[in-house]
């Protein structure tokens, strides 16, 4: 294959997902915490992966209209996983500011929470070394948060701080906070 033709096909995926994830932003984020700049997503190559295969789903598909069933089926497939891979990506979101944070979600109303809804945290580790923090919230709901995922721990740091500040309690006092091993909350130890 060309170079030529494979570097603008890489510009021409770079420059639909700007655009998508811009053109998104601009029409479904208008909350005071969307607009503070500070967020966690989920990392960016879910919307890569799912704008390239969206494109190789296209491709698959309009081969596998001449080329018999099973290349039609997997563009079929390939086309969904693309799809679903680029509206997680752009649907998913923490937006905070000092007071607040707002968790958005496809398919679901944006929910806000003060940090002082965190009752506790859980921690999972799993294969492959990656972190999944699980924040327990007031009202009985959870919030997993991957390390993986980009603007995460700037976010976990600044929720204990407000968290101490929203719950009147002071930080030298909290002997679980040790964020060199994940825990930024009240957790249960296990035995």
């Amino acid at each position: 294959m060309n170079p030529i033709f494979v570097l603008m096909i890489a510009a021409l995926v770079f420059t639909v997902c700007f655009l998508v994830d811009r053109a998104f932003t601009k029409l479904f984020r208008s909350k005071a915490q969307h607009r503070s700049g500070k967020a966690v997503r989920a990392s960016k190559r879910y919307g890569l992966f799912g704008v390239i295969l969206f494109i190789l789903g296209v491709v698959a598909l309009s081969y596998g209209t001449s080329q018999g069933l099973l290349l039609f089926a997997g563009g079929i497939l390939v086309l969904l996983v693309g799809i679903a891979m680029a509206v997680y990506y752009l649907s998913f979101g923490i937006f905070y500011d000092n007071e607040t944070f707002l968790v958005s979600s496809f398919g679901r109303k944006s929910a806000e929470y003060r940090y002082s809804d965190i009752q506790k945290q859980q921690l999972y580790v799993v294969s492959g070394g990656s972190v999944i923090v699980e924040l327990w919230l007031k009202n009985g709901k959870t919030l997993s948060l991957q390390s993986g995922m980009d603007g995460v721990y700037p976010f976990l740091d600044h929720a204990f701080a407000a968290w101490c500040r929203q719950t009147g309690v002071l930080p030298e006092d909290c002997t679980f906070h040790d964020p060199s091993k994940s825990w930024w909350f009240p957790h249960e130890e296990e035995n």
